[in-house]
């Protein structure tokens, strides 16, 4: 199944965090944080958004710095996908 985001958002998949501290010390999975790099997987059209038009900055394959918490968590075929607006996006990682 294919996901095509609409207007400004942007379907992302969260990239995995490290389960060792940078010292070698293993994390229980309670004491993670919530990934905040992701990979994105489709990028909508942009357009007219609340009467402004909105020019898609982000392409597809790019990684990604994203604000805690945002987006919509969606499970599609198996797969855990985040849905959000392009201005969720905080930065472009390279």
């Amino acid at each position: 199944m294919n996901i095509k985001p609409l207007a400004d958002r942007v379907v992302i998949k969260m990239l995995e965090t490290s389960e060792t501290t940078k010292s070698g010390i293993y994390l229980a999975s309670g004491a993670k944080e919530k990934p905040q790099v992701a990979e994105i997987v489709e990028v909508g059209p942009g357009g007219i958004v609340d009467g402004k038009e909105v020019k898609m900055e982000v392409t597809k394959g790019q990684k990604v710095l994203i604000s805690k918490y945002s987006g919509t968590e969606v499970k599609i075929d198996g797969e855990e996908y985040t849905i959000l607006r392009q201005s969720d996006i905080l930065a472009v990682v390279e």
